[in-house]
């Protein structure tokens, strides 16, 4: 019997820090979002490379790497 109790919670701990591992992921994405659209110096500064010449005028590299440049 002490061994179930003690195996029931070592998985309850584990279950807990998942979700609070979870948690916490989702909240630094969130956190972390890059706008949709930025301007060509946002997309410099970032440390990337405006490319209006391909289609969907995309930011390539740094930190707004994919998103587009208006």
């Amino acid at each position: 019997m002490r061994i179930r109790r003690i195996l029931a919670a070592v998985v309850a701990t584990a279950a807990l820090a998942g979700l609070g591992l979870a948690g916490a992921a989702t909240a630094t994405a969130t956190t972390q979002g890059a706008p949709s659209v930025v301007s060509p110096s946002q997309c410099r500064e970032g440390g990337g490379v405006p490319r209006i010449d391909l289609p969907g005028n995309p930011c390539v590299g740094g930190t707004y790497d994919g998103q587009e440049v208006d």
